[in-house]
């Protein structure tokens, strides 16, 4: 699949065909099963899927961890079989574990990275220099890695994969373990990426609220092959509906006849007493259905309307919640 916007600028990340087989001792695992998609420079993209989709897979791939077992790959314009190292000088990578070293100290750390890089003596301070105060880490320079919280740690995680300065940057869960206001701050940081420094990012989360927030464009991997991709907003609008719920106070047998006259042959779910239906924009539909509800003499215990999620375009996709962590049969035989 290829983005639309492609045309209009480099094309950071290229993929065709890319497959990864592995053999275990009681089969062959198709891990990942031929993708193909296409990331413009400056594009922030989310890569989602649940555990054992083939998204850790596809990023090891993609950063010369893995070798492709067939397919191709251009990363950072770089041949992905030909050009390992040219891949690898062009990128930066934040593992969902971290790289920082507990008992080095923060500035330490990010020059040492630099250096290792190849930067010179000097550029390597200035830009260890830059990162700290970009990442809001400019007070603990001197601070033992080890000291620092779990926020300001993976902060130190994205500056190291920057301190090269990589036209292109791959975070694995970058937000995982954090609290939620940590989580919200680090969604400040992404998107300064690509806002202040112009880096192309490329990120694998299970948040859906997060990859909502910050991406502009989603690739969905499921069973080792991508099912959608588009924006937010487009993939969310192939879910046919806002979700409307009734929740009644007594017999929701009645109200469950109003819905049917909202849902026009869309099915009307009831759980216990809430009655629930899709309908398209359905905060233009609310007022009149009230009117419905209290003519009836129905009581009301609450009524809400929802828009379309991420999961919801997951499981109208394919049967199941991204949400769901339920390994796949093929993850069990890879650890057999």
């Amino acid at each position: 699949m290829t983005s639309p916007d492609a045309a209009c600028g480099a094309v950071m990340i290229r993929t065709r065909g890319l497959a990864k087989t592995y053999r275990t001792r009681r089969r062959t695992v198709e891990a990942v099963r031929g993708v193909s998609f296409d990331v413009s420079a400056g594009e922030i993209v989310g890569f989602l899927g649940p555990n054992g989709a083939g998204k850790t897979t596809t990023l090891q791939m993609l950063t010369t961890l893995a070798e492709p077992s067939a397919g191709e790959a251009t990363v950072a314009g770089h041949d992905l079989r030909t050009d390992p190292v040219g891949v690898r000088r062009s990128i930066g990578y934040v593992a969902q574990g971290g790289s920082a070293g507990s008992d080095a100290r923060v500035a330490e750390e990010l020059a040492f990275q630099a250096r290792f890089y190849g930067l010179p003596e000097d550029v390597a301070r200035e830009r260890t220099a830059l990162l700290l105060s970009q990442l809001e880490l400019g007070e603990l320079g001197g601070r033992d890695v080890k000291t620092l919280s779990g926020g300001q740690r993976r902060r130190l995680d994205i500056a190291l994969g920057l301190v090269h300065g990589p036209s292109l940057v791959f975070l694995d869960e970058p937000t995982t373990g954090l609290d939620p206001q940590s989580r919200s701050n680090m969604w400040g940081h992404i998107a300064s990426l690509r806002n202040d420094f112009g880096t192309t990012v490329f990120i694998t989360t299970h948040y859906l609220e997060e990859a909502d927030a910050l991406c502009d464009r989603i690739l969905v991997i499921d069973d080792g092959r991508i099912v959608a991709e588009g924006t937010p907003d487009a993939l969310k609008s192939q879910v046919s509906g806002d979700l409307v719920a009734v929740t009644v106070a007594g017999d929701p047998r009645a109200a469950i006849a109003i819905a049917d006259q909202y849902a026009a042959g869309a099915p009307v779910e009831v759980a216990d007493h809430t009655v629930s239906f899709r309908v398209p924009q359905g905060e233009r539909v609310v007022v009149d259905l009230l009117r419905q509800l209290d003519a009836a003499g129905i009581e009301l215990d609450g009524l809400s309307v929802q828009r379309p999620t991420l999961d919801d375009v997951f499981l109208t996709l394919t049967g199941r919640s991204l949400r769901d962590d339920s390994t796949p049969n093929h993850t069990k035989d890879e650890a057999a």
